[in-house]
């Protein structure tokens, strides 16, 4: 599928709807700790078998956005939306036969091998595409579509709470609600496959900075750097703190004030989750947006600095106050988004856009490693901590610690970056002739 190019007159205001159509949808993801309760209930599953399907989700979306990456750039967005728009919505009709037959394997194997696949190829089919339709705003053109990807379960929570409301919580209610997910993701994915398209030249704007001036390299050489591991670092320690907390939100916040005079009711939780979509959505416009006036290297200063003090706050005092803990949630949540959302602009700032996409799919690995240690630390350390006969906030506070040891080494990694060696730097196929030209009359002299 060759990419749809861009008739005259084309307004690329018209991109960001049709990026932001996929990430809403692949958003999802960031809900599945709704699903949780009720696997463990009608499976008997551990809360550490339950993230499995998510765990796999996120490893699939950083080794496919990794391995994809390269075809995303050569065959354009639209082939990589439908790829997306395949996988994701089979997977949750895979689920769907696997809750359905309360065969737990078909559950991982569809939202988490299939479904994830299709993450990865969607969340990074818009990212080259944007930051060649707006080199002048690269942090905000990213930060609006990958917003989708944040807010996608500020939609997909109460949705799917209320679904297992109305078909029940049991194996064939949870089976009905993945069927109508996959049916109507794989709608509305349709309308981004459709409207999207790719700039005629590299200079999109009148008058704007050209998409490919400056330094450019490819994304061979650029995983051969020093500054897109310290990058690696980065995303791994920041996603891995936010992810833990994300996944098991809704059960965190029931365990915190379990023991109090106002424990959290299941709709609230499910109500906090929205409120941390909403946050992860808001960091990712917000933060990526600030970072293009204020630098990047700077606002991974906060995301780290700032996070790690939020963690502090909720393993000291979060369970004495509802709001502190909410709020230090919050915050958190938005550095999370926003160092999703920024990590494109950083990679464009030091790496040029000519494979950004494929150097960014390549970053994802971070994800995927990351989305194994984050949920991983926080339920097997509750679970260690449930046998051991503790309870509530004693759950997570060993946890939370690890993590902001994680975004200490974080912090670390960002003050290492520095700009990339001109040894590194492709050389356009157009320099290399005229290169050749110029040396052959002093060879041949």
């Amino acid at each position: 599928m060759s990419p749809p190019v861009a008739p005259a007159g084309w307004s690329r205001w018209l991109v960001p709807p049709a990026a932001l159509s996929v990430h809403l949808s692949i958003g999802q993801a960031y809900a599945w700790s709704v699903f949780k309760p009720p696997l463990e209930s009608a499976l008997g599953l551990s809360g550490t078998q339950s993230a499995l399907p998510f765990q796999l989700a996120i490893v699939m979306l950083g080794l496919s956005a990794a391995f994809g990456g390269t075809l995303v750039e050569r065959n354009g967005p639209r082939w990589a939306m439908t790829v997306a728009l395949v996988c994701f919505s089979s997977g949750f009709l895979v689920s769907a036969l696997g809750a359905a037959t309360e065969q737990y394997w078909l559950i991982v194997l569809g939202y988490g091998f299939v479904g994830g696949i299709g993450l990865g190829i969607g969340y990074i089919s818009p990212v080259s595409t944007l930051i060649k339709w707006f080199p002048d705003r690269p942090g905000m053109a990213t930060g609006i579509a990958i917003m989708g990807f944040g807010g996608g379960a500020l939609i997909a929570s109460p949705w799917s709470a209320q679904m297992l409301e109305s078909f029940g919580s049991d194996s064939s209610g949870t089976a009905l609600a993945f069927l109508v997910h996959g049916l109507a993701y794989a709608v509305f994915m349709t309308l981004g496959v459709l409207l999207v398209r790719v700039p005629r030249g590299a200079r999109p704007v009148a008058g704007g900075p050209s998409a490919v001036e400056g330094v450019q390299v490819s994304a061979s050489s650029a995983v051969r750097t020093p500054q897109f591991w310290c990058l690696w670092v980065v995303l791994c320690m920041n996603v891995t703190a936010g992810i833990g907390i994300l996944e098991k939100a809704a059960p965190m916040i029931k365990d915190f004030f379990a023991d109090t005079d106002t424990p959290v009711s299941v709709s609230a939780a499910a109500g906090f989750v929205a409120l941390l979509s909403a946050a992860n959505m808001a960091g990712r416009i917000g933060w990526s947006s600030t970072s293009d006036l204020i630098g990047r290297k700077n606002i991974y200063r906060v995301y780290l600095g700032v996070g790690a003090l939020m963690y502090a706050l909720i393993a000291l005092i979060g369970d004495s106050s509802k709001p502190l803990f909410v709020l230090c949630a919050l915050v958190i949540l938005s550095f999370y988004g926003g160092g999703f959302a920024t990590i494109p602009a950083y990679l464009k700032d030091l790496f040029g856009a000519y494979q950004v996409g494929a150097i960014h799919g390549r970053l994802l690995t971070a994800w995927s490693t990351a989305g194994v240690l984050g949920p991983l630390i926080v339920n097997w350390i509750a679970d260690r901590q449930e046998d051991a006969g503790k309870h509530g906030s004693s759950l997570y506070t060993l946890s939370l610690f690890i993590m902001i040891g994680l975004l200490a080494v974080g912090f670390v990694a960002n003050e290492l970056v520095r700009p990339v060696h001109a040894r590194h730097h492709h050389v356009p196929a157009q320099r290399e002739a005229a290169d050749v030209e110029r040396q052959q009359p002093e060879s041949a002299a």
